[in-house]
């Protein structure tokens, strides 16, 4: 048994990749997922469509290695996290369509739940916002607004689940339902200091405790899966961001990790501190190896990569993804422009969901390179703003920013991200961190890898971007970035 496979279930994607003993990336398998909009702001997976790929990709990627189930000694599962689903526990099938973590159906619940005085409640038993990126008011939409829905949860009937959950079930054929803590962290529901679902939060909610998964370690066996042949020991779960946390290795506090995908992720590892932000920041469970909580802040980015999708699929200017780091290159500066790219809102610090989408600073003079490089300047702005956010929270300042995900493939991105920052940005030679750390919390509950000293010796730099603008010049730009911020936000509410 001398691999670990690592299933990656994401908002575009489903993933499979094998790892070998030295943390190397042996082979991956990849399998789009439809996207599906019934309505503006409506966001939705068809659960079935999240399984097959991901079944599908697990079982192609052992295939196309040549190896057998017997080769492979656990399972590593990471996510897209806040993403909800429930199912009959009988039939197994879900009776709505998973809603995607993106979808906003649920803004005006969050807006009459603050308004009812219990934004500070949920803030401090959950670490997080009231804002419809979470799974407990899609999970209060669908027992709302399906038909019996709610009388079935009532009856024990239904069972609710992150993705992890939901791929779990499948894979133990219906044995097990659980989901981990740095999952439950993201629902609304999970009391991060007690370590356990909150019936307070459940009842505002109106929520049946019965719908709920058990809450496992995240690195630890929660059951067998035949799906690859021989039984196969399912030993670590981590929400997509934790579980890069954990790829990255900064498992001390202080260490800070950023990935870059279709939004950006940032979190700040605080150990056992649950440290409650002053800066519209998350606390949340990073992870749980069985010797208590360890938490981490984190700051959101709503639209990350996903401008350049838009550049792409929107406005036609670049026919793939990859010709964006030379349309920018056409151009030193973006001659004043500045692309705010709040499609969906804004994220942290701002949790602004009626800003828009804006660009200003537009001249006669302005081209498309300059709306490729204003698009790319974006993602390190608003990464930007995150970290401080955090460094004001944590009481530091940053030496380094371990980053991961496509997007740090764009050398120019990671430069400019560096000097806004003025601190080093360091790429790993595995950028496939997110999966990766599954594979960690996976081998280390297997014995696969010995602890984390050893998986710490397995890092290894690709590349680091120093910071080389003047002071000066920086200050000019993160000033005219804020000048655009301002111009974006309460956008949809103006009349």
């Amino acid at each position: 048994m001398s691999y670990i496979l690592a299933i990656d279930q994401g908002t575009t994607s489903s993933r499979a990749i094998v790892f070998d003993r030295d943390g190397t990336l042996v082979h991956v398998v990849q399998d789009e997922i439809r996207q599906i909009y019934p309505q503006p702001g409506w966001v939705e997976h068809d659960p079935v469509d999240i399984w097959t790929t991901q079944s599908n990709a697990a079982a192609e990627v052992i295939r196309s290695c040549g190896l057998r189930s017997e080769d492979i000694a656990a399972i590593g599962i990471t996510n897209q996290r806040e993403t909800t689903l429930v199912w009959d526990r009988r039939t197994g099938q879900c009776i709505h369509n998973a809603i995607v973590w993106q979808d906003r159906r649920t803004a005006a619940l969050c807006d009459a739940l603050r308004r009812d005085g219990y934004a500070s409640l949920f803030q401090a038993k959950t670490g997080l916002v009231l804002d419809a990126y979470f799974s407990g008011t899609k999970l209060r939409w669908i027992l709302d607004y399906v038909d019996g829905a709610r009388a079935r949860a009532e009856r024990g009937e239904l069972a609710f689940g992150t993705v992890d959950a939901w791929l779990i079930w499948n894979l133990t054929e219906g044995r097990v339902h659980a989901t981990d803590a740095s999952n439950a962290s993201r629902t609304l529901l999970y009391n991060i200091r007690t370590g356990d679902w909150d019936d307070e939060l459940l009842a505002i909610l109106d929520v049946p405790r019965a719908v709920l998964p058990t809450v496992a370690p995240s690195s630890g066996i929660v059951g067998e899966t035949s799906l690859l042949g021989t039984p196969t020991p399912v030993a670590g779960i981590g929400g997509d961001q934790q579980a890069a946390l954990f790829g990255q290795v900064c498992t001390a506090p202080g260490m800070v990790k950023n990935t870059y995908g279709t939004g950006c992720f940032l979190l700040m590892n605080t150990g056992q501190d649950l440290v409650a932000s002053r800066n519209n920041l998350l606390t949340t469970v990073a992870w749980d190896r069985g010797h208590g909580l360890r938490y981490a802040l984190e700051g959101s980015v709503f639209i990350g990569g996903a401008v350049v999708q838009w550049l792409r699929d929107g406005l036609g200017l670049i026919a793939s993804s990859k010709e964006v780091e030379a349309l920018a290159g056409q151009c030193d500066e973006t001659g004043g422009v500045y692309l705010v790219p709040a499609f969906a809102g804004l994220g942290a610090p701002h949790w602004d969901p009626y800003a828009r989408g804006t660009i200003v600073g537009l001249t006669r003079g302005t081209g498309r390179s300059h709306l490729a490089r204003a698009a790319l300047e974006s993602i390190a702005y608003q990464s930007m703003d995150v970290i401080r956010a955090m460094e004001r929270d944590g009481g530091i300042s940053l030496s380094e920013v371990r980053v991961d995900g496509g997007a740090t493939a764009n050398g120019m991105l990671m430069q400019f991200q560096s000097d806004i920052l003025g601190v080093p940005v360091v790429r790993p030679v595995v950028k496939e961190t997110t999966a990766l750390g599954a594979a960690y919390l996976a081998g280390l509950a297997t014995g696969f890898w010995k602890d984390a000293h050893e998986i710490a010796a397995l890092w290894q730099v690709d590349r680091t971007f120093e910071p080389r603008m003047a002071a000066d010049r920086v200050e000019a730009l993160i000033a005219g970035w804020h000048r655009a911020l301002r111009r974006a936000k309460g956008w949809a509410t103006i009349e």
